[in-house]
């Protein structure tokens, strides 16, 4: 089988074509990323799906024989609210022009295009929570030394999260463990509070989304970040959703995943020390806060999904 996994991100698209013998075995073949944008409008997100598709022409071969023989399968995360028989987007605050839209239909249209011998308005299509596929690609790649319960804050344009108890996601509202991302984290001495996208004040979103975080910082935020000692108002809202999401979920383990989450990296060792600073007692004992591996997880989250599903 082979597989094309889709992160449909708030700032960029990424496209993994991949190969699976059964759904603990992923290879991934190519990766291809999309040009940048903002709030872009239908017309440009097919055009930029389309250009990252048209970068795996290493393994076109490949997937116009799968599309003719009928293994070519497609799996799609994208943020928001999306109704999984039609994969119409029913709510996405960071790409508001796809509401009302079938992200399904659109991505079938790319593909055909770019792949060869695909049947038009056949080939299966597994959709899954952005969140909920950055974990489960985690796990897979992790699954032999991490057991028990995982929490995967996920820090890139919105901000979410998913729960794993040994790979099986944890579900409180629909298929999510909740909306961290709209988790009040108030800073009283930070004046005026910040009002996230979907409107709550003082959300973990408002301080540390990447919005946020250009509008605070500008467009050099990376550069920016490296400087940052622990105290700044975004990292002091994260350590307190941290907290919070520890007393909560009562995880074996934090991984902190997007691309702002790679940003914080170099300041680790701070957020944990801030975080285990007179930390519940609920705590699992030994609990470790870890970081991504790169920025891919979603898409080939995507892709398994599309291959267990």
């Amino acid at each position: 089988m082979v597989i094309l996994g889709i992160d449909i991100g708030g700032t960029s698209t990424k496209v993994v074509s991949a190969r699976a013998d059964g759904e603990a075995t992923l290879e991934v073949l190519a990766v291809a990323r999309s040009v940048s944008y903002r709030k872009p409008t239908v017309r440009e997100l097919t055009a930029a799906a389309a250009g990252a598709m048209a970068q795996l022409l290493g393994t076109s071969d490949l997937l116009t024989a799968a599309a003719m023989d009928g293994t070519l399968r497609l799996g799609v995360c994208v943020p928001g609210i999306v109704d999984p028989e039609t994969g119409v987007v029913n709510r996405s605050v960071n790409l508001p022009n796809l509401v009302g839209h079938s992200i399904t239909d659109l991505l079938r249209g790319v593909v055909t295009k770019a792949v060869k011998g695909t049947p038009a308005g056949q080939m299966p299509v597994v959709l899954v929570s952005d969140a909920l596929a950055t974990a489960l690609d985690w796990h897979h790649g992790h699954a032999g030394e991490q057991k028990g319960r995982t929490l995967c804050v996920v820090l890139g344009t919105g901000v979410g999260a998913a729960v794993l108890d040994d790979g099986v996601p944890l579900t409180v509202t629909g298929k999510s463990a909740g909306h961290i991302g709209q988790m009040d984290v108030s800073l009283s001495d930070e004046q005026p509070v910040p009002v996230g996208p979907d409107g709550g004040e003082g959300s973990l979103e408002a301080y540390i989304g990447l919005p946020a975080l250009l509008a605070a910082y500008g467009p050099k935020v990376r550069e920016a970040a490296v400087k940052w000692d622990g105290t700044e108002p975004p990292v002091r809202a994260l350590v307190r959703a941290i907290r919070i999401g520890i007393a909560m979920y009562r995880p074996e383990r934090v991984v902190l995943m997007g691309g702002v989450g790679l940003l914080l990296r170099p300041l680790l060792p701070r957020i944990d020390a801030a975080v285990h600073l007179r930390l519940t007692n609920l705590a699992k004992p030994n609990w470790k806060l870890l970081v991504a591996d790169d920025d891919l997880h979603a898409a080939r989250g995507a892709a398994r999904a599309a291959v267990e599903g």
